[in-house]
């Protein structure tokens, strides 16, 4: 049995990893079939990491929240050469080098990032990425990807409990047979190969296992858990994609360890000529600082990375005509006129809409009804019209305005001097309300299971919500008498909404819309000051005070919380039962440890690492994992690693437990 486990497990490698098949999907399927027929006859012996067992079964009701163990942070981009020369710039002088950096190019694929968490180098949980610090739990509809390893390799030292970070997605040859067979069923194709592989990760009922089987999975990052143990002998990212190969995953290839930015940069013209011939499609090329000491020392913003950057690839562009020009409104009553198009694929993706953004872009495009245009996916994802093709442009057409008065409530539209923006100023406004409640709704805010887009319509065209602090006034009896609803969906919307009043701070800031305010500025104002109210209180410069606000930010805060309706709203959320635990806010000023730089290295006795991280960054320190020239203190516990060796070279002070006591509380 071993060894049909281990030709079938070869057989996998050879289909998924090197692109070279070496029997037919019958014979493949035959060998499948006596594993099974063994494993009926001898169920002891049926091992963990037998092929058989990707088959797992799906959650029954929605999937389970997963908090990453490590934030699965986004990339900055770059668009041009210049702009990777002015980020190598900057690395080179944040690490005080004379000599060129080192970096790991990568290829960046266009699939679906995934979290792998393997306990004692099994998986035990697999998660979407989510907003970056939560995702949902898709463990079973991972277990069906077939080059997912369900068992770690002992190719080197395995943590005890590890996550691994990469993106699944589906090649070109099977998007395009899973599309025909679709067809063949009458059955809508996929949009795109992205799509495909991230809708199929989110499959609850009536499971497309061959979906599934189709993925395919890359890995690029290492994360261990505190206290896990057997950290990996890595000490680059290169080195990182060997362990994972080691482990037994697949690498996006060809990969490149480049000497200075010029290497970087010419590796991705070489892979930009390649891109048309890659199994899976790319969107541009990633580059890693290399060394994961520099990397520990350049750090993280609360959304990317310091220490690596995309470099994306031209957009693919096509031409199309302008039907018609619709104006849209926003959540903050923004009016952004949209063009209709006649249907036109671009990239694999079929595109019918393009939005213009506001009129000072209609009138530099010049953008009319019964134009031809040039039309690009910015990014390779989001439409957009490059230039309007005038030769083409039929007789009597008309230059584009948005309208004076608001499509949805009519009320007379503003714009503001030094804004490009025209706003509805209407807080009452349909169109706003309708988009505040699916905000407030989402996943990252309060998280309303069960009210979905149908039902928002319903609610506020019906005039049971006039604003959004309205939906924690419906009843069960109200909302039973909707369409599509019934007594059992209505109650299961009231107890969605009741578990949604007990929640954080952070999320309460998401949930209210607030201009430029998204996850990871939400986490930064609540840690720091703790509580609303002083928010409600602060001003531009105690909030621009903050380690990763900046002006523009700061000013969309206090402007909101400056509208005395916008306050008024507020309150009355809390007064229908929304609320959350406060916490201590960190101190004002630097605090007694600013400009100090701690690491921790081995087990300490009192506290857990977690809560010295917390305690010595509540005054003010700044905690990284690796020793440099810039740390101040390494605190020592028990088992010390290579950290304690590496401080005494660079005479870094060395702290005890004891000694990190008196220093926090003195």
């Amino acid at each position: 049995m071993g060894l049909l486990i281990g030709e079938l497990s070869r057989h996998d490698r050879l289909y998924y990893q090197e692109d070279r098949p070496e029997v037919t999907d019958a014979e493949y399927d035959r060998l499948l079939r006596e594993l099974r027929e063994l494993e009926a006859s001898h169920p002891a012996l049926i091992r963990p990491d037998s092929p058989t067992q990707r088959f797992g079964a799906p959650p029954a009701e929605g999937f389970a929240e997963v908090r990453h163990l490590e934030p699965m942070r986004s990339l900055d981009n770059a668009t041009n050469a210049d702009a990777m020369r002015n980020f190598d710039a900057r690395v080179l002088r944040e690490l005080e080098r004379g000599e060129p950096i080192e970096y790991c190019a990568e290829p960046k694929l266009d699939g679906a990032g995934v979290e792998l968490i393997y306990d004692q180098g099994r998986l035990s949980v697999g998660s979407t990425r989510g907003d970056g610090h939560v995702g949902e739990d898709v463990t079973a509809n991972l277990r069906l990807c077939p080059n997912i390893p369900l068992v770690l390799l002992p190719g080197r030292p395995i943590p005890e409990r590890v996550s691994v970070r990469g993106e699944v997605a589906l090649s070109a040859a099977r998007f395009e047979r899973l599309n025909a067979q679709r067809l063949e069923r009458d059955q809508e194709p996929f949009a795109n190969p992205r799509n495909a592989a991230a809708g199929s990760l989110r499959q609850l009922h009536d499971i497309d296992t061959q979906r599934l089987r189709s993925l395919e999975f890359r890995a690029y990052a290492i994360a261990i858990a505190i206290g896990a143990g057997r950290p990996i002998a890595a000490t680059t990212q290169a080195e990182v994609l060997e362990t994972l190969s080691a482990w037994g995953f697949a690498v996006s290839q060809p990969s490149e360890t480049c000497r200075g930015i010029e290497a970087v940069i010419a590796y991705h013209q070489r892979l930009l000529a390649d891109r048309n011939r890659m199994r899976i499609e790319i969107d541009g090329s990633v580059a890693k600082v290399n060394r994961l000491d520099d990397q520990a020392e350049l750090g993280t913003l609360a959304r990317a990375p310091r220490w690596a950057i995309a470099f994306k690839f031209p957009p693919q562009r096509e031409t199309s005509i302008v039907l018609g020009i619709q104006a849209q409104v926003g959540r903050t009553g923004a009016l952004t006129p949209v063009a209709e198009l006649h249907p036109v694929r671009i990239g694999g993706v079929t595109v019918s809409h393009a939005s213009l953004h506001n009129q000072d872009e209609v009138d530099r495009k010049q953008v009319r009804v019964g134009d031809t245009v040039v039309v690009q996916r910015a990014g390779d994802v989001i439409p957009q019209i490059v230039s309007v093709v005038t030769s083409k442009r039929p007789k009597k057409t008309r230059r584009y305005r948005l309208p004076r008065r608001c499509p949805v409530c009519r009320a007379k539209t503003v714009r503001l001097e030094g804004e490009a923006v025209t706003r509805c100023p209407n807080l009452d406004c349909p169109a706003q309300i309708k988009n505040n409640l699916r905000h407030l709704a989402s996943r990252s805010a309060l998280d309303v299971e069960g009210l979905g887009e149908k039902l928002i319509d319903q609610l506020v065209e019906g005039g049971l919500v006039r604003r959004f602090s309205d939906v924690f006034r419906l009843d069960a009896a109200t909302l039973a008498g909707l369409d599509r609803m019934g007594e059992k969906s209505a109650a299961n919307l009231i107890a969605s909404l009741e578990r949604a009043q007990d929640t954080t701070l952070a999320r309460f800031l998401i949930g209210l819309g607030i201009r430029n305010v998204g996850t990871g500025v939400a986490d930064l104002i609540a840690a720091h000051f703790g509580d609303l109210d002083p928010i409600l209180s602060a001003g531009a410069e105690e909030l621009e005070a903050i380690d990763g606000i900046g002006p523009t930010i700061a000013e969309s805060v206090v402007a909101f919380f400056a509208d005395p309706r916008n306050r008024a709203e507020v309150a009355l959320l809390r007064k229908l039962g929304v609320g959350w635990k406060a916490t201590a806010p960190k101190p004002r000023g630097p605090g007694p440890l600013a400009e100090r730089t701690f690491v921790l290295t081995g087990g300490l006795a009192g506290m857990t690492r977690a809560t010295a991280k917390e305690r010595i960054r509540a005054l003010g320190g700044k905690v990284t994992g690796t020793v440099s020239k810039k740390t101040d203190y390494l605190v020592v516990g028990s088992d010390p690693g290579s950290k304690l060796d590496r401080a005494k070279q660079l005479k870094v002070e060395i702290l005890d437990e004891a000694a990190l006591e008196k220093l926090l509380t003195d």
